[in-house]
């Protein structure tokens, strides 16, 4: 039995991780979904880089979980990663689902062209809106699961992207596990690859698109399962 914190990127909450979670359950873990301050539910919560770590370590307190997976996805690769850190010896392994990864000093939006993105912060009072159905297209998503993105995305705290990381340590010294969706691009993007040279790290890649836990959730838990069980 492994316990599991689980964090969706951008725009997503805790729901998002529905049938992954109840997979997981299925297999005899404890699952915790987290909806980071801002976001779904928690909508209306200030929130900077920096609240959204606290929230992922302050849920690993509250629980009293030991031997803890963390799993970021997408944007919350990079709060989870500095959590990931933060919780010392109560981590057994981070898992970054096609996720961004946090590197010190840098945001989000470090790195490719996200001129647009801060312009459409700036646009709409501070927060990032969420994609259109068109946004989803090639990512392996039924009309049906692009519906349930669409509806349940919420607007993204845009502070959240725009500060920097802080990391006390090199990332590469943690156990990791990235996951890999080839139909959002057959290659890690640089950061992750560099990081992918340590012999802590691993790679395994599923073949569908950015948003795994709605197009295939059972093979998504699956992994995670797997990645838990690693010593």
């Amino acid at each position: 039995m492994t316990d599991f914190i689980m964090v969706a990127g951008a725009w997503l909450g805790a729901w998002a991780w529905d049938e992954v979670a109840a997979q997981l359950r299925g297999a005899g873990h404890d699952v915790h979904p987290l909806t980071l301050s801002g976001l779904a539910e928690k909508q209306g919560a200030a929130a900077g880089l920096e609240t959204h770590v606290r929230d992922i370590v302050d849920e690993v307190e509250r629980l009293g979980l030991r031997d803890v997976v963390l799993v970021g996805h997408s944007y919350a690769g990079i709060p989870v990663g500095q959590a990931a850190e933060r919780i010392g010896d109560r981590l057994r392994r981070v898992v970054f689902v096609d996720a961004n990864v946090p590197v010190d000093g840098e945001s989000f939006l470090s790195g490719w062209p996200s001129d647009h993105v801060r312009q459409s912060i700036a646009e709409h009072d501070g927060f990032w809106p969420p994609l259109g159905a068109s946004d989803c297209a090639g990512q392996g998503l039924t009309d049906e699961q692009i519906a349930r993105f669409v509806d349940g995305s919420t607007p993204h705290p845009g502070a959240t992207l725009t500060e920097p990381a802080v990391l006390t340590s090199p990332l590469s010294e943690l156990p990791a596990t990235y996951v890999k969706c080839l139909l959002d691009g057959d290659e890690p993007m640089p950061a992750v690859a560099e990081l992918l040279k340590s012999d802590s790290w691993e790679l395994v890649e599923l073949d569908t698109g950015h948003w795994p836990m709605f197009s295939q959730p059972q093979a998504l838990a699956r992994l995670l399962d797997a990645a838990g069980s690693r010593p």
